[in-house]
């Protein structure tokens, strides 16, 4: 089936509006509906970098992590995490890229011809890192439990800045947050096996 950018934000509201009822997700969701969330791309060139890419990126993830905790726990699933929790950490992710792309122009030559072709660039008014800048930006609206925060704020893995820094942090957070693991894999499986790479 093939979704185009309004089914993605009609989909992802529904996920939304279903399992995130605590205090302050409406506002949060308002935001949302304001900013450039649900038509901005997913990065500017290297997974669904169109419109749309961000919250199709979130959905898929979305549905990535349900099916790999599934997988993990079986009927205990909701013992070791709550749908409410797996909605917010998978939807809310990558928060940190909302209001950061801009559509820019360069010349490129076209059957020998100069032409004026868009791409994205990106102008971050916020440089507060990328996991932890999406914690930052969610807690603004709502409580974030332990577990959520770590699974959001590490989500990168072993692409975190801080890890390639040298921050042990990381392992700890695996061991402790298996969901934070599991998201992780889902975010990557998402961004490489069920989306668009290049431009």
């Amino acid at each position: 089936m093939q979704y185009n950018v309004e089914d993605y934000k009609k989909e992802f509201i529904r996920i939304f509006e279903e399992n995130i009822t605590r205090e302050g997700a409406n506002k949060l969701l308002e935001w949302l509906k304001k900013s450039d969330f649900f038509y901005a791309p997913a990065s500017t060139r290297f997974h669904s970098a169109h419109i749309g890419g961000l919250c199709e990126h979130s959905v898929k993830t979305y549905y990535r992590f349900l099916q790999n905790l599934e997988m993990e726990y079986a009927e205990d699933l909701d013992e070791k995490i709550s749908q409410e929790s797996i909605a917010v950490i998978a939807l809310l992710h990558d928060l940190c890229k909302v209001n950061t792309y801009k559509v820019e122009y360069r010349n490129v030559k076209v059957d020998g011809n100069w032409e004026q072709k868009p791409y994205y660039s990106t102008e971050d008014n916020l440089p507060y890192g990328h996991g932890e800048k999406s914690v930052y930006i969610i807690s603004g609206f709502m409580k974030l439990t332990r577990e959520e925060a770590m699974a959001i704020n590490w989500h990168m893995g072993g692409f975190d800045l801080r890890v390639l820094g040298g921050s042990y942090a990381l392992s700890t957070v695996f061991n402790q947050y298996p969901s934070a693991l599991l998201f992780h894999v889902s975010d990557v499986q998402a961004t490489y096996l069920d989306e668009t790479q290049g431009e």
